[in-house]
């Protein structure tokens, strides 16, 4: 897909408690077909970030938009455009992958028809036939991964936000989850957020870091490398380190 026009815009955004600042003044912009990995150490801000991205929190200040659609002023048609992955996905545990798709098919308003189209390709897209028929509660962690990212595919959403979506896996289940990622990045365009470095070379074209709740850099992976005189690891410490 070629670069064209933003698909996730954040101009601005602030969000307070009290006189403690989550985060302050953040702005960027990712383009239709991008994969844009979001870093930063724990309390940076990155979950809140996509928290009002996603319309799950209100900005103290600034604008979000999804596909053009100001979150904030109609979250339900950002939404149409919007899948969402947190870290911990919610599933209901004593259903069935097949169940939990129907039914999260039948709370967004799919016929029949377009229904079965979309179950087959998502359970194809993550894997999903040998579980189908078994309690989520029972399934690994990587299994309850492919199920929530089947949800949030369901309905074929142009905007994908994944927060720590190889966060717990071992290392098979993560090497399948970035391969899922790059062959849904041909398609869509996402927002990755990450703790792992390694996951910027292997699905990346551009990062973003905030620390102390503040964007730090916004550039490509070899970029950011070069910040740190070659090394990933250099670089985030050098860049977030004080914060």
């Amino acid at each position: 897909m070629t670069a064209s026009r933003p698909m996730i815009e954040a101009e601005g955004l602030s969000k307070f408690y009290g006189s403690f600042a989550a985060i302050q003044d953040i702005s960027f912009q990712v383009q239709a077909g991008e994969i844009v990995a979001f870093l930063g150490p724990n309390g940076a801000g990155k979950s809140t970030t996509m928290k009002i991205l996603t319309g799950f929190l209100a900005p103290s200040k600034g604008h979000a938009r999804i596909a053009g659609i100001d979150v904030q002023q109609d979250r339900i048609l950002a939404a149409r455009s919007l899948g969402y992955l947190p870290e911990n996905g919610p599933l209901y545990p004593d259903m069935t992958p097949r169940a939990l798709l129907h039914f999260f098919g039948e709370a967004r308003g799919l016929s029949p028809q377009k229904m079965r189209e979309r179950f087959a390709d998502v359970v194809e897209t993550c894997s999903l036939q040998e579980v189908l028929e078994k309690p989520i509660h029972k399934l690994s962690k990587g299994y309850r991964q492919r199920v929530g990212m089947a949800q949030v595919l369901l309905h074929e959403p142009q905007v994908l936000i994944l927060d720590e979506p190889t966060s717990g896996l071992d290392p098979n289940q993560i090497l399948h989850m970035r391969e899922t990622i790059k062959k849904l990045g041909e398609k869509r365009t996402l927002l990755l957020s990450t703790h792992i470095l390694q996951e910027v070379d292997a699905v990346a074209d551009r990062v973003l870091l905030v620390a102390g709740g503040r964007l730090v850099f916004d550039g490509t992976p070899k970029e950011l490398r070069a910040r740190g005189g070659g090394d990933l690891d250099q670089a985030f410490h050098k860049m977030t380190g004080a914060a």
